[in-house]
């Protein structure tokens, strides 16, 4: 895409810039950091796997905006708030 932004650059222009400090390095091109000895053992596997169902479903207004003002995702936030309050009430009843 191109748009009155672009800019255009050859490699050695790049490099120059880079050189200059001018262009920040990725956030990719970074070192990941050395995690300790153990720091996976307490995580838990997220099962993505469960089917969802599509319903129709009628809430209060100002639930749904106050989903939809957090941004893109609204539904599975809704979704997890379920998901959060099923699973605390099937615990209490084990």
């Amino acid at each position: 895409m191109t748009g009155p932004d672009t800019k255009r650059a050859s490699l050695s222009d790049l490099r120059k810039m880079k050189e200059r400090g001018e262009i920040k390095p990725s956030l990719i091109a970074e070192t990941p950091p050395d995690l300790p000895e153990g720091f996976w053992d307490d995580a838990k596997l997220v099962n993505h796997t469960r089917t969802k169902e599509p319903i129709s479903l009628r809430v209060d207004s100002d639930v749904l905006e106050f989903f939809k003002a957090q941004g893109k995702g609204h539904l599975t936030r809704m979704n997890a708030v379920l998901r959060s309050y099923v699973d605390a009430h099937r615990s209490k009843n084990d």
